[in-house]
């Protein structure tokens, strides 16, 4: 195999999801439901329908990176998960692989509050020909050089904007260019010198940071492909209360991941951590002892044990587990105080200060600049 197609394989983004590169050969290897990020499980596969209920003419659609589509087809196509299929488009037909079919679509469509319209939901042509694929790899294999050399036309225009990613419809008539930029862009010479250089209908789209990420892919701090370029799908906001919930040091650098936005696994335990939580006492809370108060420092939410120092002695921590915390604050709440709170310490240890500088009015700007409230 030489190694222009070995790059093509290697590379998700010209397989659409898949582990496969889409060919004449290897229809069988197109789809493979173990990697594709757009794929959906159809649940109600093995579900017999009565022969009064009209199966549903929908179907799902995906295409490149996060787009997804419903279609209608014809019953007479039955369609499969899997199936290569050609579209309408606007121009033209676009060449997309079957996500979804059957009676989950419709609950699919539901859950997305898709408004079916006879006169505006676009309808599947056919199966894939032969001519279709080869016409549809051809396309594919144009768009890292197309990415590479509109990077080249929008730096000779000085334009400031950075070209992502390049999407060709499947019937080579069409390419939509992704791209990003802080200030809004006049870019109607560059689609001028692209139409001329592509021979192409232009389509310009700009997309977040958080998008753009999904697409370029790479590595995050815990070693592993960040989430959205592999299976993450819908972005949910993240804000630095989720940090804050799961005892974490305010720091931004550490809090941002590759797009610069705060990371979205700060979203994945913290339910956890609010459930957990659940059981420990209020921050304010002071605990009262014949030594002297002491208040709240930090906690180990799953080791169950919270930090206090006393108020006059801020350097000196006390590790104490969460049910002698709740037996000093019952003593408290009769009036009676305990000699002191070593006797409930497990371990002592000296503070450190793990601060970033940052108060709140800073915490809440960087949560308006970096948080995940918008893509």
């Amino acid at each position: 195999m030489d190694d222009n197609k070995q790059d093509i394989i290697d590379n998700p983004f010209f397989t659409r999801g898949c582990c496969a590169v889409p060919g004449m050969y290897n229809m069988t290897d197109v789809y493979n439901p173990s990697c594709a990020k757009l794929d959906s499980y159809n649940w109600l596969k093995d579900i017999t329908l009565s022969d009064k209920t009209v199966s549903s003419v929908f179907v799902e659609v995906r295409f490149k990176n996060s787009k997804k589509d419903f279609f209608k087809a014809f019953q007479s196509m039955k369609l499969e998960d899997g199936d290569v299929v050609a579209v309408e488009s606007s121009p033209g037909h676009d060449i997309g692989i079957v996500a979804l079919t059957g009676e989950a679509v419709k609950l699919q469509m539901e859950k997305k509050k898709y408004k079916v319209e006879d006169d505006q939901i676009k309808k599947v042509y056919r199966r894939a020909r032969p001519s279709d694929i080869e016409k549809w790899v051809s396309s594919v294999e144009q768009e890292d050089e197309t990415m590479f050399r509109t990077r080249v036309m929008a730096s000779d225009l000085d334009l400031s904007m950075k070209i992502n990613d390049v999407e060709y419809q499947g019937d080579g008539t069409k390419a939509i260019f992704y791209y990003t930029a802080e200030e809004r862009v006049d870019f109607r010479e560059l689609i001028k010198v692209l139409a001329d250089s592509f021979k192409v209908r232009i389509e310009m789209r700009q997309i977040g940071a958080r998008q753009e990420s999904a697409r370029l892919g790479g590595i995050g701090s815990c070693g592993r492909e960040v989430c959205c370029a592999t299976w993450l799908t819908n972005f949910t906001s993240v804000t630095t209360n989720n940090a804050r919930t799961q005892q974490l040091s305010l720091n931004p650098s550490k809090l941002a991941g590759q797009c610069g936005k705060l990371k979205c696994c700060l979203n994945y335990e913290n339910d956890m951590y609010l459930e957990a939580l659940e059981e420990f006492p209020d921050h304010e809370v002071i605990l009262k002892t014949k030594k002297g108060e002491a208040e709240y420092q930090k906690a180990d939410v799953f080791k169950r044990i919270i930090w206090y120092s006393y108020i006059n002695d801020y350097t000196s921590m006390m590790a104490i587990p969460l049910e002698e915390v709740k037996k000093v604050i019952n003593m408290n709440s009769k009036g009676k105080m305990p000699e002191k709170l070593e006797i409930f310490a497990v371990t002592m240890e000296q503070k450190t200060d793990y601060s970033n500088g940052f108060d709140e009015e800073e915490l809440n700007q960087f949560d308006e600049e970096f948080g995940n409230n918008n893509p």
